[in-house]
């Protein structure tokens, strides 16, 4: 019908981002963006092909969302800001850290994300190797931290009590309150700091 607007790559992703923040990564199939779009199946096909495809599209769409701009001017703590936005950036979704987790994603905002990564650890004076095995380190740590932290943990503790003698498991006992109550944030800068000190120090 004249005036009726094109449906685009974009309407298909945002549709599909939207059908993950209602119902997670499982919700999403071509069929219900398609209900959701108001189109045919054959339509979203076009656009995005498959549905690993379309989870490549919004893995890349949602790191789209990190925001590179005013970082910090030392290497090293620029590096951590990167990661710290991009574990905001991954808890803005439910499932963000699944989504991504799965995809091997070499588009526009993930090579953003990776040039700017790279470029502040060579900046540090870390080699080559180092300097992406680091990027690919700090990169599963964060994914998977988020991962672990958009799962319930509501029955956590309950589950512990019942499952983890003192006699049986004696030292995991004895740091209960550590394993269960340690804050993420915690646990994200230890991470970073270990990891970056590592690339640091690389010839000791």
């Amino acid at each position: 019908m004249a005036g009726t607007k094109r449906m685009t790559r974009r309407d298909v992703v945002h549709a599909a981002l939207h059908a993950l923040d209602e119902g997670g990564v499982d919700a999403v199939t071509l069929r219900g963006v398609a209900r959701a779009l108001g189109v045919h199946l054959n339509s979203v096909s076009l656009q995005v092909g498959t549905k690993a495809r379309l989870l490549d599209l919004m893995a890349d769409a949602i790191l789209g969302e990190l925001n590179l701009e005013d970082l910090p001017a030392d290497p090293i703590e620029r590096v951590k800001e990167i990661f710290r936005r991009y574990r905001t950036v991954l808890l803005a979704h439910r499932d963000g850290a699944h989504l991504v987790s799965g995809t091997r994603v070499f588009e526009l905002n993930t090579l953003a994300l990776g040039e700017a990564v790279i470029s502040g650890l060579i900046a540090a004076h870390v080699h080559d190797q180092l300097a992406v095995r680091t990027f690919w380190g700090l990169n599963y740590f964060v994914v998977g931290l988020v991962h672990e932290e958009q799962v319930s943990q509501d029955a956590g503790g309950r589950r512990f009590d019942s499952d983890v003698s003192p006699t049986d498991y004696p030292a995991l006992a004895a740091v209960r309150d550590f394993l269960l109550d340690d804050p993420f944030e915690a646990r994200l800068e230890f991470g970073l700091d270990a990891l970056l000190h590592r690339a640091k120090h690389q010839d000791d």
